[in-house]
């Protein structure tokens, strides 16, 4: 048995691993590889042959960082079965297409705009081709995935139907449980229900994102979002939110309903400006089973927390466009959460040079990503090929992360690290990986691995 890492080796995005078992191999996600644009292009072309050619592929979430190079392979000729829970493939089913069609409306404006540019990676055609090799599973369910393998998914606590992935593989007489977190919940986070608790493992694979810091405490959070709403409202400001649409968005509708609900601020117009969103956040108001004890409590008759009077769903392009000319304050929440791509880019194309704006940061920014370079202070930036003065302010809020920081990931990991053969830590910058993986041997771990693109190991 062998496991490659070809993707989120040393970097955060474009999660890929391929596991190898007599003669069947099964992906560990496909993900989009997210950063400068001629290097993204280049590592989401560039896949190699052993994935075109995977029997199966194992997606633990819908999160395009591990699920949006999915099209791509199947456009290059990948035959096998994508397992995953149910809630992913409803996410998955409106994610993909979402992505083929901002590829597609971003090619158009830019050529528009004569600026050089490449063909969309995949179109809608690829997608539902895509869509067609999906295999739901529930959780805790055991399945077969190809001769010598089965599987089961153990609610991750990260987003709606993330999974920590178990997988059993035999080859001869020899069987081997290996362990993928794909990206791992906290503890206490508002709406998801915390991640199952790890299986003795002999192999394990974690993510390791937030390796080395601590998230704030989270009963800080919506205080700390309080104040900001009552500045920028004495302003008459914007406040501009990048935001993933599975996931972060739900948790910042659920976290403004709750203080707006207590008086905490005053309730000015939210508007998540994103139908990928507006979609997302429906499936999971749908999924109530799989949230919390705390938010089955505040469901309401007229779909709080997901639904309330300040809070308004734009779904056309004029009614996103009208947005640039309106008066503050109000809040905009749109994708994507680093701001490569989607309707946040208009927002901080208008929106930037005014210094009564406010940027709100509440996710991780990837290297050479847009978001990254405000979180940096950078004093200019790029937006569809223009060069803009950054005049808004730009603010961090780290603790609405829906990853385990450094605490959670050992304490999740710790007690499976004592006992099992290997660790290898991926998913994570450098500085970050490294530290995890410090951790762990310190935790008792002898051998855990940080591996670069390409490695390769035999388990």
């Amino acid at each position: 048995m062998r496991i490659t890492f070809h993707g989120a080796a040393r970097t955060v995005t474009g999660s890929m691993h391929l596991l190898e078992v007599g003669g069947t191999t099964v992906l560990l996600d496909a993900g989009l590889y997210q950063g400068r644009r001629d290097e993204a292009r280049e590592r989401n072309t560039s896949f190699p042959e052993s994935a075109v050619r995977a029997d199966a592929c194992l997606l633990s979430h819908a999160h395009m960082d591990h699920s949006g190079s999915l099209p791509t392979l199947v456009k290059r000729g990948f035959a096998g079965r994508i397992h995953c829970t149910k809630t992913t493939v409803e996410l998955c089913d409106v994610l993909l297409r979402d992505s083929a069609g901002i590829q597609q409306r971003d090619f158009e404006f830019l050529v528009e705009r004569g600026v050089p540019v490449t063909e969309p990676l995949y179109a809608l055609e690829d997608v539902e081709r895509t869509m067609g090799r999906f295999a739901p599973a529930r959780y805790g369910t055991w399945i077969d995935v190809v001769p010598g393998v089965r599987a089961r998914f153990l609610d991750a606590g990260h987003i709606l139907g993330s999974a920590v992935t178990q997988i059993e593989a035999t080859e001869g007489s020899a069987t081997r449980r290996v362990s993928f977190t794909g990206d791992l919940g906290r503890r206490g986070m508002p709406i998801l229900r915390d991640p199952e608790a790890l299986p003795p493992s002999d192999v394990v694979i974690t993510e390791s994102t937030y390796g080395d810091r601590e998230h704030p405490k989270l009963a800080d959070t919506e205080g700390e979002l309080a104040a900001i709403v009552r500045e920028r409202a004495r302003r008459d400001g914007r406040i501009l939110i990048p935001a993933f649409s599975v996931g972060r968005t739900q948790n910042l509708i659920y976290s403004l309903y709750r203080i707006y609900k207590r008086g905490d601020c005053p309730r000015v117009p939210i508007f998540v400006d994103s139908p990928l969103s507006t979609r997302v956040t429906q499936i999971v108001a749908r999924h109530p089973e799989c949230f919390d004890d705390e938010a089955r409590a505040v469901l309401g008759p007229r779909g709080e927390p997901f639904a309330f009077p300040e809070l308004r769903y734009v779904e056309t392009v004029e009614e996103s466009k009208s947005l640039n000319d309106r008066r503050g304050p109000f809040i905009v929440i749109a994708a994507s959460g680093m701001a490569e791509g989607g309707r946040i880019l208009h927002h901080l194309r208008h929106g930037i040079g005014d210094p009564t704006t406010l940027v709100l940061i509440v996710g991780f920014q990837a290297e050479h990503t847009l978001g990254r370079r405000l979180v940096e202070h950078a004093p200019r930036v790029r937006i569809f090929g223009e060069e803009l003065d950054v005049r808004a302010e730009v603010r961090t809020m780290n603790a609405m992360s829906a990853h385990a920081d450094r605490s959670d990931l050992l304490h999740y990991l710790a007690p499976v690290a004592r006992s099992c053969g290997k660790i290898f830590v991926v998913h994570g910058e450098p500085n970050a990986a490294d530290a995890l993986a410090s951790g762990l041997r310190a935790e008792g771990c002898g051998d855990v691995r940080v591996p670069s693109p390409g490695d390769s190991f035999g388990i």
